[in-house]
């Protein structure tokens, strides 16, 4: 589970802001976190702001970041760093910061490093077995490293193997060091950003395949619940006919890397009343986008996953996104503390009877610089009672675009 993570001079972020996933002592909505010793850690969070305030910044950020750890094992030598820094004064020229604290099987992380295109300058991982901070490794000016004298023989080995824009985490990992193996798996593997749930298609049917009877049961009863009207459906995979297959260019081929024939993979769904089955494009888009979203809920909460959703609201109703929400809030589906962070124009979730102030988290820009700040709705004083949709739309709590009237009233004539 994510307890935090910080960036720095990260795309619209010139400045260090931190999002938490640890609750305050606020009393309420105790379904919506669990314990971990005397931590409460929250399952679910939401982002509101404006357009272009920074929200989908944070989680281009968390999936840039994830794909270099999964891929740093296969960088070239002299190969750049995908990273991006704030670019409106000279913090363009400055190094990007990035830290996360976690915890996995029971036991606290916190990893972090400091980057630009170039070179990775510091990087650090340490962890607390037994409540005590312990080193794994630090890293400092690119290629100075220390580790616990206990592992400081083999890992010397693994540092020759390493270079200056490669993760040594995933270095080490890579050479089989146990130390880092669960970290890395974590950070890799086990946080799922998605900035396009319309793009799932052909992962989600490939995941429908497997024949899975848990997997059809859940989602039977998750479009059951939601009120979709589909009774069963079914997952088809052909091949692309070889006629069609030949007429694609050798090109092409090449370039998407295309060596055998293409499979196409669509579904149909059967609704009650009515033998007749619809496919899968027939079907409506907000149809579209939860039955390809569906498997990923359903291994996040049986492999205690990280989902965070840019626009969770697209193109699906406010009570469906809600019913998500209370899902993964919901201790007796969510039985392992998957979590959900998502960012959102949907204001119905804006009630402290769904979320509690923690979970509500704001982006702003500042028009004069463009550097967005981020902060919880608990920053601010609010009542049990308070309206906290309407403060929001009334810009009390910032975050908010501020339309200038004379751009859409007309003089009356």
């Amino acid at each position: 589970m994510i307890l935090e993570f910080s960036i720095k001079n990260f795309l619209s972020f010139k400045d260090k802001v931190t999002f938490s996933m640890l609750a305050n002592a606020t009393k309420g909505l105790d379904d919506n976190y669990v314990m971990y010793k005397d931590r409460r850690i929250l399952k679910t969070a939401a982002i509101y702001g404006a357009n272009a305030s920074g929200k989908t910044n944070i989680f281009k950020i968390l999936a840039l970041i994830t794909a270099m750890l999964r891929n740093s094992n296969n960088v070239n030598i002299n190969a750049k760093l995908p990273i991006s820094p704030f670019k409106f004064d000279d913090n363009a020229n400055k190094l990007s910061e990035f830290e996360i604290k976690f915890i996995i099987e029971n036991i606290r992380y916190v990893y972090g490093f400091i980057a630009d295109a170039n070179n990775i300058y510091e990087e650090y991982l340490y962890y607390y077995p037994n409540g005590k901070e312990t080193k794994i490794f630090d890293r400092t000016e690119i290629n100075n490293y220390s580790f616990s004298q206990k592992d400081e023989k083999f890992l010397s080995e693994i540092v020759k193997k390493n270079t200056p824009n490669k993760f040594f985490i995933a270095t080490a990992t890579n050479w089989n060091y146990e130390k880092t193996r669960l970290p890395y798996k974590f950070l890799s593997t086990e946080i799922n950003v998605f900035n396009n749930l319309g793009g799932l298609r052909d992962f989600a049917l490939k995941e429908y395949l497997k024949n899975d009877d848990e997997l059809k049961t859940f989602a039977l009863e998750f479009l059951k619940n939601a009120d979709f009207n589909i009774e069963d459906y079914k997952v088809l995979e052909t091949e692309v006919p070889d006629d069609l297959f030949a007429a694609i260019p050798d090109f092409i081929k090449a370039g998407m890397n295309i060596k055998e024939k293409l499979k196409v993979f669509t579904a149909l769904f059967k609704h009650k009343g009515s033998d007749a089955e619809l496919s899968y494009e027939e079907e409506s888009l907000g149809t579209q986008i939860i039955f390809c979203f569906i498997p990923f809920i359903r291994d996040a909460f049986n492999n205690k996953k990280v989902l965070i959703v840019d626009e969770l609201d697209k193109s699906l109703h406010p009570y469906l996104i809600e019913m998500i929400v209370q899902m993964f809030n919901d201790p007796d589906i969510n039985k392992n503390g998957a979590q959900l962070i998502f960012n959102t124009h949907d204001t119905n979730l804006l009630r402290l009877n769904i979320l509690r102030r923690d979970q509500i988290w704001f982006t702003e820009k500042n028009d004069d610089n463009g550097v967005s700040t981020l902060y919880p709705l608990s920053d601010f004083s609010v009542r049990n009672s308070e309206n906290v949709e309407k403060g929001y739309m009334l810009g009390r709590y910032g975050a908010v675009p501020f339309i200038k009237n004379d751009f859409y009233l007309r003089e009356e004539k």
